[in-house]
């Protein structure tokens, strides 16, 4: 199918315009070649949102070409980069700019996989906002990509490999809470609107948009403000909910300290909607003519997610729940009366003891007992100077960054299962290596996505 404006089709237009190069990729030439410039090209899509801020972390480049489908939402970072060359389709910025080096792609979550896709075809390395994809099939195809092309990447997680994101991880290594059977993760997203019903009015596109481009691959639907800008994450077409917009952040800490791979399940408690019935053309007010009604489109307002993971080695099985918008765990009996668990963090319940580590830092025991008489484990695990730089140094030849698509897409499935598990409300059990939830084939469905006509990856 080819694009209405470009005339080009998604696979037919990759390998003419890679075999077109005339710069070799400096990635291609190895860690030893000394590039005439120390700096790279840099082309970035979808620059209105947080993609801004990863083009900002790597301004050291050259930011050479930037593709945003909405001019006047992306205008302020064109004026920040005057000598970028501008387009709104980031595949015929891909087919012209035959000398950019690498790609950012910060565009919402159900366009992820095929930017990415696109790019990693031309060899480009690649830097792809979190959550990695929007379905479990797309990551584990973008780290395969990655892997057969040789490519640099990493997922938009700045919190990983951070001092108080490794310390968490030391502290828990050393073995002063004992083994780990529970986790409780929390956060204060959603900070958008969710549960809610499709919108019905008529409301035609601003003249900057390109509405059909930011669908991309997801179903038509009717421009509408409720999508763009921000607030994407709340539908299922477009978003992965709080989940997995925040999941990523503090998983990766999780994952690490306690060496977990794939879970064996995962099942979601989402809010219960109440819809009254109606009395000819008008609702009736009885309570005793309500109904529970459902969420067909957008994530639930709440919701708490469990995943449970096999043992591994001497370390015993582990639960991890998840909570969202508004609830947290209970409060635990070591807390002190003048503490609360803040609006979002992490508590690793151990058989010693139990610590708490906040999103932004403040690890402390709640034992004040344990607080006073444990000191600080040796820092042994390497800590990042700057997250946007591994990913540079990466793409000229360096040690892989370490939010790369080979943990990044595991990490990411993870977060992912949860988001089916809040769209059907079910208990799923989980086969990593086939890819399915053996008890329930429809929930199984929702592993891959079904792409708009034209659209692939």
């Amino acid at each position: 199918m080819s694009d209405e404006k470009t005339g080009l089709t998604r696979r037919g237009f990759l390998p003419a315009t890679a075999a077109a190069f005339t710069i070799v990729p400096r990635h291609v030439l190895g860690a030893g070649y000394a590039a005439p410039s120390d700096k790279l090209n840099i082309a970035a899509v979808g620059v209105g949102g947080m993609g801004q801020n990863y083009v900002k972390g790597c301004a050291s480049e050259n930011i050479v070409a930037i593709a945003d489908v909405d001019h006047v939402f992306a205008a302020p970072v064109f004026r920040a980069y005057p000598g970028a060359r501008v387009y709104k389709d980031y595949r015929v910025m891909l087919e012209k700019e035959k000398g950019i080096d690498a790609v950012i792609v910060g565009t919402p979550d159900h366009s992820h996989a095929v930017v990415a896709s696109a790019a990693i075809a031309l060899k480009k390395g690649v830097y792809v906002a979190k959550p990695m994809t929007r379905t479990v099939f797309e990551a584990r195809a973008l780290a395969k990509a990655a892997r057969e092309q040789k490519v640099a990447t990493q997922m938009s997680v700045q919190s990983t490999s951070t001092d108080p994101a490794v310390t968490t991880e030391e502290w828990v290594k050393s073995g002063v809470i004992g083994k780990v059977r529970e986790v409780h993760v929390w956060t204060d997203r959603p900070v958008w609107p969710q549960g809610l019903v499709r919108p019905g009015d008529k409301v035609k596109p601003p003249g900057s948009l390109d509405w059909d481009i930011w669908l991309g691959p997801a179903p038509a639907r009717p421009y509408h403000p409720v999508y763009h800008p921000f607030n994407f994450r709340g539908w299922y077409d477009f978003g992965t909910g709080g989940l997995g917009d925040m999941a990523c952040h503090t998983f990766h800490i999780i994952v690490k300290a306690l060496g977990l791979s794939a879970p064996s399940s995962v099942s979601a408690n989402v809010t219960v909607v109440r819809e009254s019935l109606k009395t000819g053309d008008k609702p009736d007010p009885s309570w005793a003519r309500s109904k529970r009604g459902s969420y067909p489109e957008t994530f639930p307002s709440s919701s708490m997610v469990t995943w449970d993971f096999p043992a591994r080695d001497q370390q015993p099985p582990v639960r991890m729940t998840w909570y969202e918008g508004g609830l947290r765990p209970p409060r635990p009996l070591e807390l002190a009366a003048d503490r609360d668990l803040g609006p979002d963090g992490l508590l690793f319940v151990g058989e010693k003891g139990t610590l708490l580590s906040g999103f932004s830092g403040g690890i402390r025991f709640l034992s004040d007992e344990q607080q006073k008489l444990l000191a600080a484990p040796p820092k042994t695990l390497p800590r990042t100077k700057d997250h946007y730089m591994e990913w540079v140094n990466a793409c000229k030849g360096g040690a892989p960054a370490n939010c790369n698509f080979e943990f990044a897409a595991p990490l990411t499935e993870i977060a992912l299962l949860g988001v089916v598990a809040q769209r059907t409300g079910k208990f799923l059990l989980w086969d990593a290596g086939g890819m399915r939830f053996p008890n329930d084939a429809a929930a199984s469905q929702l592993l891959k996505p079904e792409y708009r006509q034209g659209w692939s990856l």
